[in-house]
């Protein structure tokens, strides 16, 4: 698999998904629970640096508090966050070796790659549902999402950071099941 590919094929819908979303649409409930639609707004631009940081090896430690984010001009600001992150992870050295994200402690470059790409497919699904929008991703990340959280959910439950996982039949569509995966209700 072209790992080096990933981040620009899930960016891509999420950027039509970001287009779309309405002034009135901001305070609209998303599948993650903490967060409506302007919440998970802020908590993309909060983390965004520290994930394009971590594909060039360098610790960026998100500055304040995630609620504290500042959301003027949200819209070009969150593409172009998007499109950095996505850019940086593009290099095929970024997933090579270790990383890190935010503190000084490294970690294999490859699991915070993984990581990346899941959160935007993850969080892009979560704007999409909250604005009443059909995110379609390639296959390929997909696939690859579905892999990495097979692995990582478990963790991730045990931090708090995904709910229990909803069960799905092992023959829906592969969105649903990593969806799933993660506690998100389909």
């Amino acid at each position: 698999m072209n790992t080096e590919r990933l981040a620009a094929l899930a960016a891509a819908p999420v950027l039509e998904i970001i287009d779309a979303i309405t002034p009135d649409q901001l305070d609209a409930p998303t599948p993650c629970a903490e967060y409506d639609v302007r919440r998970l707004i802020g908590h993309l631009l909060f983390w965004g640096p520290s994930l394009e940081a971590a594909a060039r090896k360098e610790a960026v430690t998100p500055a304040g508090a995630e609620a504290d984010v500042d959301l003027t001009d949200w819209r070009p600001r969150l593409r172009a966050q998007l499109e950095r992150t996505a850019a940086a992870w593009s290099a095929p050295e970024a997933w090579q070796g270790v990383t890190v994200l935010g503190s000084p402690n490294e970690m294999p470059a490859a699991m915070i790659g993984g990581m990346t790409v899941g959160e935007i497919v993850v969080h892009g699904w979560d704007l999409a549902t909250a604005v009443d929008r059909t995110p379609s991703w390639d296959v390929e990340v997909l696939e690859f999402v579905h892999a990495d959280l097979v692995g990582s959910a478990p963790v991730a439950r045990e931090m708090g950071l995904f709910g229990p996982e909803v069960p799905v039949a092992e023959d829906a569509p592969l969105l649903d099941r990593l969806l799933g995966l993660t506690g998100r209700k389909v």
